[in-house]
């Protein structure tokens, strides 16, 4: 294993205009990926971002939301290079920490955006 590769999937019931949101503003991603300096090449709109990354790993990262029945499937994709020098045990365990970052960014996500939403109820925002 040479790099850090992490994909992530997660379904939000919002519309992706909703979610798009979440990501619209780049002092959020400061807060999502704090060790990351993102360099924005592609706006999707409600589509998602897709950025160069530098900093604590050196690759690329994308926010792809897919509209899905009546919310989003919110997939994340990161791969990168990690620090030179890393052993293939510490690329492991780092990857192993960027894929549970990726998913408390996602749940953490969902919690706010449904707003409390009981399941089979529609969503709260439209």
């Amino acid at each position: 294993m040479t790099q850090v590769d992490v994909i992530d999937e997660t379904f939000i019931v919002v519309a992706p205009k909703v979610v798009a949101a979440a990501f619209a503003d780049p002092a959020a991603w400061r807060a999502y990926w704090p060790d990351l300096v993102l360099d924005l090449y592609a706006d999707r709109g409600d589509e998602g971002l897709r950025w160069t990354v530098r900093g604590g790993l050196v690759g690329t990262m994308e926010v792809w939301l897919e509209p899905v029945l009546d919310g989003t499937l919110l997939h994340y994709f990161l791969r990168a290079d990690p620090p030179e020098g890393l052993r293939a045990k510490d690329i492991r365990r780092e990857t192993t920490r960027r894929q549970l970052a990726a998913k408390a960014v996602a749940l953490k996500l969902k919690t706010v955006l449904e707003d409390g939403r009981a399941p089979g109820c529609a969503p709260a925002h439209a």
